[in-house]
């Protein structure tokens, strides 16, 4: 295998548990249900003072404010049957930073799944310069790798969530707008701690989910293409060198 060969086999390596978890924290940012799930497992009708339905509304606002180019965002919602504000400047504030953050994470996930794809339809498909049993060893390798990346965030998550969560806001922030109050702010009450807790660890659980399945695929496909001793036959009188 060739040097450049060996680095883009490396970056696969690498690219693949990026790709993964990218992916799914994509799906789960931008699935409806997972507001649902805060709305009612944390009961913030009760901590906002405002319906289950304007909540649920102003998060769909949320998602595709995620999703767009608008540089704020602004969401009224009915509170005992008058208009407010839900987010205050403050808040506003942060949405921008976070709404950069997780674009950014879009993106990382846009160029690891093309990279992904790439090399497997050029070296593997294309080219023909690698060996589909070399593609599954590679991919068994890489599910080590996401298996210790995971495990570790893993083991944060159920033990030490709530520091790792703060270290976390002053490493991706350069500022202090996440420090809410959860007495009067509505970001953090419609989405407390805990919440982001349970979401980190559905994603760990969806990523392992797709490399065991991509693990055992490979394992299959390995077993099942197993080189074979070749016997060979010797012509008479001859003896096999030993």
């Amino acid at each position: 295998m060739g040097f450049a060969r060996q680095i883009a086999a490396l970056l696969f390596i690498v690219a693949l548990p990026v790709a993964l978890i990218t992916t799914t924290v994509r799906v789960v940012l931008n699935e409806p249900r997972l507001y649902e799930y805060a709305t009612d497992h944390y009961d913030t009708t009760a901590t906002t003072g405002i319906e289950r339905s304007e909540l649920l509304r102003a998060s769909g606002e949320l998602r595709d404010y995620f999703n767009n180019s608008d540089e704020s965002i602004f969401i009224s919602v009915q509170r005992n049957g008058s208009p407010i504000s839900l987010f205050n400047p403050r808040e506003t504030a942060h949405l921008r930073d976070v709404k950069a953050l997780f674009q950014l994470t879009f993106r990382v996930q846009e160029v690891a799944v093309l990279f992904v794809l790439a090399y497997v339809v050029t070296v593997f498909i294309w080219a023909k310069e690698g060996t589909f049993r070399s593609l599954a060893m590679q991919v068994l390798t890489s599910g080590l790798v996401t298996l210790v990346v995971v495990g570790a965030l893993g083991v944060v998550a159920v033990s030490g969530f709530e520091g790792a969560f703060t270290q976390f806001h002053v490493i991706a922030f350069d500022n202090d707008f996440w420090k809410l109050n959860p007495s009067r702010d509505h970001l953090i009450q419609m989405f407390p701690e805990a919440f982001w807790q349970d979401v980190s660890i559905w994603v760990g659980l969806g990523t392992l989910a797709e490399i065991g399945t991509l693990g055992l695929l490979s394992a299959i496909y390995l077993r099942a293409t197993r080189s074979s001793r070749v016997s060979v036959t010797l012509p008479a009188g001859v003896q096999p060198f030993s």
